[in-house]
């Protein structure tokens, strides 16, 4: 699937790899609705910066945890540009929470990681499907090295992701042979998240393989590919320069 002229759905995009694949899907001609829940700021500035170059984007608020506030949101984005062609599911949370500490890991929070990190892209995508159907378009999850190892930001968060690796597989399956789903693994990633932990961040970087931490925009390439691939579905691919090796 060339991007050129097609209509894609980024949540998260106003920040981190989301703005990365937001800016990643312009460049290559494609339409993008920039996806935010609170980050509105942020998103509205990926849209301008865009439009100035050219481009058509839009940025549309909802809280992908929230099926109503989801199926809206994909209403005014094909009343707005007329179709959709792909979702990258990028929407996320964490909390830092040591494994081994297993008190602090509430119900409040399994309920927050799980409503987000994995009902959202079931939302998304169940919202989008007669619409990607129709074009036969493609969705991209956003899994995470800590769904493979068990160990990430937090326990709840490594569950949730591992799920999210699981949902792609099932969703593959559902919405096949017209819609092809697959899930991009980062491992770690210069974005936001390592905020205050930038010497972890260093130490990291000469242990994997190709002694390189990814930046956004290396996912985001990475992404925009997979979308295109017209003969990949249900395939959960990591991209960690080696980390998990």
């Amino acid at each position: 699937m060339n991007m050129h002229s097609k209509v894609v759905l980024v949540t998260g995009g106003g920040t981190g790899i989301g703005k990365a694949v937001s800016l990643a899907l312009a460049d290559k001609g494609a339409a993008v609705i920039i996806n935010y829940s609170r980050s509105k700021e942020e998103a509205e500035e990926v849209a301008r910066e865009i439009q100035s170059a050219g481009g058509r984007a839009a940025a549309i608020q909802a809280d992908v945890s929230k099926d109503r506030e989801v199926r809206q949101m994909v209403q005014t984005a094909v009343q707005q540009f007329g179709s959709l062609d792909a979702i990258v599911n990028n929407a996320g949370m964490t909390y830092h929470i040591p494994l081994d500490d297993l008190e602090a890991a509430t119900e409040e929070i399994w309920d927050e990681l799980y409503k987000v990190n994995v009902q959202g892209m079931f939302f998304c995508a169940r919202a989008a499907a007669p619409y990607l159907k129709k074009s036969r378009g493609a969705i991209v999850n956003l899994g995470s090295i800590a769904g493979q190892t068990g160990s990430g930001s937090s326990l709840p968060y490594a569950v949730s992701k591992a799920a999210v690796h699981g949902l792609t597989k099932s969703l593959a399956r559902a919405l096949a042979p017209e819609v092809r789903v697959n899930c991009v693994v980062p491992g770690a990633v210069t974005t936001r998240w390592w905020a205050g932990r930038e010497e972890q961040m260093n130490k990291l970087a000469p242990q994997v393989l190709l002694e390189r931490i990814a930046a956004p925009e290396d996912i985001a390439h990475f992404i925009c590919s997979v979308l295109e691939q017209e003969v990949l579905t249900g395939q959960i691919i990591t991209v960690d320069s080696g980390q998990t090796l």
